[in-house]
């Protein structure tokens, strides 16, 4: 398994800069997919090409099946998961960063001596370190959470479509150069299948997260607005002061 250091420090920060349900899906994504990957999943697919075996003899016929039976190895298809779906994530993180620089730039020249007379004011930040999601901010918010709600069904489907979700002792393979129809064997497929089971409920839980934050990004701006009030509490989350999730690198 790689070192998941880098992303681990870069996510740490999205902590301070997302909603209620934004740092659930962020505990998710470290806790239940990042660490039980990296912590017992590739222990369990160790063996997965050491362990297949087929009933021939024909130099290069297991090799080929193999390769048609597990086209990608799930390790990496969940690796890839995790990095494409937590892009958008950070595509986020950077508009953010580079508005709250904006505004800091902005808020020092209006309170430094000779400061420049303007009407421009700090639109996403208060004196307090607090950003309110709003504007530019919440279209780059909404516009992330649908994109990663795209990724996760994308791979969610790919997953079926590649080797399904459950895994069975014995895979009928007649590819070439096999000279007929062997019968190959992979090694503990139950347990397989169980990690399998909960990396697709924990994608399905991502994904859920993610609709459940755009309905309530919605409705809390739209409340907002009915009340002709400036929008508080937890859309006001980009709190610098706030203490991320500790996570370790893998």
């Amino acid at each position: 398994m790689g070192d998941w250091g880098f992303l681990s420090t870069l996510l740490d920060k999205v902590q301070s800069h997302s909603t209620v349900i934004g740092k659930v899906w962020m505990s998710v994504l470290f806790l239940f997919r990042i660490m039980v990957l990296g912590a017992g999943a590739e222990s369990v697919w160790g063996d997965e090409q050491s362990g297949f075996i087929c009933n021939t003899q024909q130099p290069g016929c297991e090799n080929v099946c193999y390769d048609w039976i597990f086209p990608i190895s799930h390790i990496r298809f969940w690796v890839m998961q995790i990095i494409f779906v937590s892009t958008p994530t950070l595509v986020y993180l950077g508009h953010a960063m580079h508005v709250i620089h904006k505004e800091n730039k902005l808020r020092e020249l209006l309170s430094s001596p000779g400061g420049p007379m303007t009407s421009k004011q700090p639109k996403y930040t208060n004196a307090k370190g607090k950003v309110t999601i709003k504007g530019n901010l919440l279209g780059s918010y909404l516009t992330q959470l649908m994109v990663k709600i795209i990724i996760e069904a994308a791979f969610i489907v790919g997953q079926y479509y590649l080797y399904g979700f459950i895994m069975v002792p014995m895979f009928p393979c007649s590819k070439k150069p096999c000279p007929f129809t062997v019968e190959c064997y992979m090694s503990r497929p139950t347990e397989k299948t169980i990690f399998i089971i909960f990396m697709l409920v924990v994608a399905c839980i991502s994904l859920f997260l993610n609709v459940v934050e755009i309905f309530y990004l919605l409705f809390t701006r739209l409340g907002c607005r009915s009340k002709k009030q400036v929008c508080s509490g937890e859309l006001q989350r980009f709190n610098h002061s706030a203490a991320p999730v500790t996570t370790a690198p893998f």
